[in-house]
């Protein structure tokens, strides 16, 4: 059973990522399978993007509330 995306930890998606990567490189995929590899690689990116861009905010903020 799949986890929806809405719900996919960073280390989940960055996991599904590398292995859309994999099969991709591995050459062996018809174009119609690579085509959907290709644009599930691009939500899982977006994905991991979210997470990093998200903690990235987190830090700033902790950052600009320290003293000096």
């Amino acid at each position: 059973m799949s986890t929806p995306d809405a719900e996919l930890t960073y280390e989940q998606a960055r996991q599904q990522l590398a292995e859309v990567v994999a099969k991709l490189e591995s050459g062996g995929v018809p174009l119609a399978e690579s085509m959907q590899l290709w644009e599930r690689g691009e939500q899982l990116a977006k994905i991991c993007q979210a997470w990093l861009d998200g903690a990235k905010a987190k830090i700033d903020a902790a950052r600009g509330q320290q003293p000096g």
